[in-house]
């Protein structure tokens, strides 16, 4: 991917459905359902109103993430990734931060083994991840326009 590449929402769909038809180990597929791997270890932690979700991806494994229903902030803590979306390629090295709109389907491949961060809100206080994930993300365009509609 090529740094300010734009790819279309198809083409990253398109991606995605190839990654999780692939037996490739460093793509893990959970039937479009949220991913919980020991090849991408999940850290969770909270704080009052706060869920912090870290994940580790080691160096060349990529990662088709879900839609996130927030704005939201996250940190490269260590190492490079690339990440592509349908509006940019970018990559960041870490240490950096940024802010994540709604409504993204990213695409994030390890440069390096690398440790990201993302904060998000948790209002009722909740550490019941499953419950969190469905304020949290989208598993696709279709679940995410529900979620906005019914929360206008």
């Amino acid at each position: 991917m090529a740094k300010n590449e734009i790819i279309s929402r198809s083409k990253i769909l398109e991606l995605e459905k190839e990654l999780l038809k692939s037996n490739d180990q460093n793509i893990i597929s959970n039937n479009g359902n949220i991913v919980r791997s020991e090849q991408f270890p999940l850290k969770h932690s909270f704080a009052d109103s706060i869920y912090v979700r870290q994940m580790g991806m080691k160096k060349d494994s990529a990662v088709v993430g879900a839609i996130h229903n927030h704005l939201h902030v996250w940190f490269l803590l260590t190492g490079n990734i690339t990440v592509a979306t349908e509006n940019s390629t970018e990559d960041y090295v870490a240490p950096c931060y940024v802010i994540a709109t709604p409504g993204v389907k990213r695409v994030i491949y390890a440069n390096e083994d690398s440790i990201f961060v993302n904060i998000h809100k948790n209002p009722t206080n909740t550490q019941d991840l499953d419950e969190l994930e469905a304020e949290i993300v989208s598993k696709n365009y279709e679940e995410y326009e529900k979620y906005i509609n019914k929360n206008k």
